[in-house]
């Protein structure tokens, strides 16, 4: 038995996924930043949703009833996987889309010379929202700098940036693109320096790192359950009295209070049963005796293991002169996830070698393009991301593949 299969006994017996053949090999799946593969007990609640209580919400029927149970008791679920009450979690069809909508809902409160702070490292769905909405308000986009050389923002940049005009703050917890872990508490001191609104993208940082918006404050945070073996659909936290105040499109029927009021439309019922199984699944793999005390021993435990394998892949990929790592320098303040690009290659061309040896992985951008124009990297990189199911031998076979192109 491996030492990842002592942390985790059989974990890669709960996803369908890894069963994939390719090239005459098991597929090993290193693609998880950009999502990662379902768990068996998220597409069982999914199935189980669509083939025993299918029906719209808010009315006396029975299956109807039972939905929104299951509605309510996901909700419940997405709270404390945030550490927060289940009444302040809204759905949405992704973080993206729910990035809009609360644009959307800040469009009246913004005027012009207002100020946003926003930063070099983000995902284009933490800039481009609040870019269109300066434009359409007036309003200035300030841009903390990335540090090429450490993968970090500038924390100087970042106090320079603010000031008594800085409206709004948005900031990932993590870069999707290079695993950068970002320091959530001294950004939020910053906003509430001058009281500005806290917009957090925790979408790279949930599966790695337990969000907890008690030790955060932030307005809103946002994540997406794909990213951690769920279906995809996103979640957002946000302060009561901001859920309350703040103006959402929604429809006149739509009831005008509590979260509901954030979600235009019928949900994607089906995916919010996923994602409440996919975070018990998570806690199911923990000890404790409260699902927040077991999803906490869950990713202690998770962390141990990816550090463990990061720090290995760092050390084997900086063997090669031409290969070129991105972000932090060793497996502390980062994820499991590691970026590079390599000289005299694509990193599609990267992606299909890898293919040939039965190992899917993501190349280009990662719709970081803020990151890979800093980076000087239009071209973007080859990433690989670690996950609960990633084995030893999955990281062995992906530094001796990598191995093979780098010396070609």
């Amino acid at each position: 038995m491996t030492v990842a299969e002592r942390e985790f006994p059989a974990i890669r017996e709960h996803f369908p996924g890894l069963r994939r053949q390719h090239a005459g090999r098991q597929v090993c799946f290193f693609d998880g930043p950009g999502g990662t593969q379902i768990a068996a007990p998220a597409l069982k609640a999914m199935n189980d949703y669509l083939c025993d209580h299918n029906a719209n919400t808010h009315w006396i029927h029975p299956t109807s009833v039972e939905t929104d149970a299951i509605v309510a008791r996901t909700r419940e679920l997405a709270g404390t996987f945030f550490n927060a009450s289940g009444s302040t979690m809204v759905f949405g069809a992704n973080m993206t889309t729910i990035t809009f909508a609360v644009t959307n809902a800040l469009r009246r409160s913004i005027l012009r010379g207002d100020e946003f702070v926003l930063s070099e490292l983000d995902h284009q769905a933490n800039i481009d929202p609040w870019k269109r909405l300066a434009n359409e308000c007036g309003a200035t986009v300030k841009m903390v700098r990335l540090i090429p050389a450490t993968g970090q923002l500038d924390y100087d940049d970042l106090l320079r940036c603010v000031n008594e005009r800085t409206r709004v703050i948005a900031i990932g917890a993590a870069s999707n693109a290079i695993g950068t872990i970002n320091d959530i508490p001294r950004v939020i001191a910053a906003a509430k320096s001058v009281r500005a609104y806290t917009y957090v993208d925790a979408v790279h940082y949930a599966p790695h790192e337990l969000v907890d918006v008690a030790v955060w404050d932030a307005d809103f945070v946002v994540c997406s359950a794909y990213k951690f073996y769920g279906p995809h659909v996103g979640f957002l936290y946000g302060r009561t009295e901001l859920l309350e105040e703040l103006d959402p499109p929604h429809l006149f029927p739509k009831r005008d209070s509590g979260a509901e009021r954030w979600e235009s439309g019928t949900p994607n019922l089906e995916g919010i049963a996923g994602t409440g199984a996919a975070i018990e699944f998570l806690a199911s793999l923990g000890q404790g005796e409260t699902v927040r005390e077991q999803l906490a021993d869950t990713y202690r435990r998770a962390k141990a293991k990816s550090h463990r394998q990061v720090s290995y892949l760092l050390e084997q990929l900086g063997r090669y002169p031409k290969l070129h790592l991105f972000g932090p320098k060793s497996a502390e303040g980062r994820t499991s996830t590691i970026s590079f690009t390599l000289d005299g290659w694509k990193s599609k061309d990267i992606a299909a070698k890898l293919v040939e040896h039965g190992i899917f992985a993501s190349h280009g951008d990662c719709f970081a393009s803020t990151v890979a124009a800093k980076l000087g990297t239009p071209d973007g990189w080859l990433r690989l991301g670690c996950a609960l199911y990633t084995s030893d031998e999955d990281v062995d076979r992906i530094a001796s593949a990598i191995g093979d192109v780098a010396r070609a």
